[in-house]
């Protein structure tokens, strides 16, 4: 098991909610989802609506997961997963154009958390509780997600920005140029707008990196 390269703030909670409590904590996602996807790259101006049909598949899926992160009673974080084959079409479409079985893939929704409790382990800790939650189920080859493109010269990037893609390589996961969707959203200042998302992928039983350093 991968270990973080910081421990959790002891404040944290972090946990899997699945089924009936799962239900219960849509709007929670949904109101981190919009709150943390504002910012780039995403720029999302998001509404409840969106998201209640955006995570109407992971309240139908009887294998979604999420796994939140709590200080106290609040939410301040979330990551989520369910088998893709359980996903609107458009997510599973790149993968059979590609002759990969959609059933043997787990999807991983997205990561959130809001900035003050970032760097203390949480987005390790989300990825962990998926990736074993996914094994658990006992039917997955991999598990998946997938991630905007922007161009790199796009003036709105703010100054120092640094993506994420080192960290999710050090966890073993692989960019897959041909695994692409057009996926739209509403854009802070553009309106509605379609964006590219390329998928990452890693084998469920896979090493990471951070797995094979020495300790």
């Amino acid at each position: 098991m991968h270990s973080p390269s910081s421990p959790i703030a002891p404040s944290l909670d972090v946990r899997c909610v699945e089924g009936a409590d799962l239900q219960a904590r849509l709007d929670d996602v949904a109101r981190l989802r919009i709150a943390v996807f504002r910012d780039w790259p995403y720029l999302y101006a998001g509404d409840m609506d969106y998201e209640r049909r955006y995570l109407a598949a992971y309240a139908a899926s009887p294998d979604s997961v999420f796994v939140l992160a709590f200080d106290g009673a609040q939410v301040v974080g979330a990551s989520t997963g369910l088998p893709l084959a359980d996903d609107d079409d458009a997510f599973q479409q790149p993968f059979r154009a590609c002759g990969e079985d959609v059933a043997r893939v787990f999807y991983f929704g997205e990561s959130v958390l809001l900035p003050g409790y970032r760097g203390c382990g949480v987005g390790h800790a989300f990825f962990d509780r998926r990736e074993a939650h996914a094994r658990g189920l006992g039917r997955f080859a991999s598990t998946a997600f997938a991630a905007v493109e922007r161009e790199p010269a796009d003036p709105r990037r703010p100054a120092g920005h640094r993506g994420h893609d080192a960290f999710w390589s050090g966890r073993g996961y692989v960019r897959r140029p041909e695994l692409r969707m057009r996926l739209g959203w509403d854009e802070i200042g553009q309106g509605a707008c379609d964006h590219t998302l390329t998928f990452w992928t890693r084998p469920v039983n896979g090493a990471s990196a951070s797995d094979e350093a020495p300790r």
